[in-house]
């Protein structure tokens, strides 16, 4: 009975968040409603008997992702955007699919309410550390590794952006947007030193 309410709440709650997310036109407050539901949702993973999973969720997605996301809006550093009365068929078309998904929902819901109750087994430790881990490097290895391999190539892939510039390059560009700021007598702040 807890637990089912604990369902409802978060699950409400997830779904609030969700719509905050994409009610907001500032991005930053956009990212903060992403976290509710991150958090959300790992509550419901633990409700499920998935604490691994849960505290992945929030050390991973709410934690270090959201991190990334934030020091990107706030590297973009967005002005406000005017808005664009040429696109106003895109609301008709988003309430179209928000029916849709609606719908869908409401079929599932349906489809398992309809479904036949089996019996839980208490033996299985599906979503537990060891049984996850079990399975990551058993069963699962060459994904696991197909994984990594990508992940690597995507970090050297960042490393060879970034290093785009030579040195004095970068040093003719600070001194630019340093006299664009009218901040060239600070050049030799050791803050903003190369």
């Amino acid at each position: 009975m807890a637990t089912t309410a604990l369902f409802f709440v978060f699950a409400g709650l997830a779904i609030a968040c969700a719509i905050s997310m994409v009610y907001h036109k500032n991005p930053l407050y956009s990212a903060i409603s992403l976290i509710g539901v991150f958090v959300s949702l790992s509550v419901l993973y633990v409700t499920l008997a998935a604490p691994f999973i849960a505290a992945v969720q929030i050390l991973i997605y709410a934690g270090a992702i959201m991190v990334l996301v934030v020091f990107v809006i706030m590297l973009l550093n967005m002005e406000e955007d005017k808005p664009l009365n040429r696109l106003r068929y895109l609301y008709a078309i988003g309430g179209g699919l928000g029916l849709i998904l609606l719908v869908q929902t409401f079929f599932v819901f349906y489809a398992v309410m309809r479904a036949p109750k089996q019996a839980v087994n208490t033996e299985e430790t599906i979503g537990k550390t060891m049984s996850i881990g079990t399975a990551m490097y058993t069963e699962y290895l060459l994904p696991v590794e197909i994984v990594g391999i990508l992940l690597l190539m995507a970090i050297i892939g960042g490393v060879i952006l970034v290093r785009k510039l030579s040195q004095p390059q970068m040093e003719s560009m600070v001194e630019r947007e340093l006299e664009r700021r009218h901040e060239g007598e600070d050049k030799d702040d050791y803050r903003i030193a190369l």
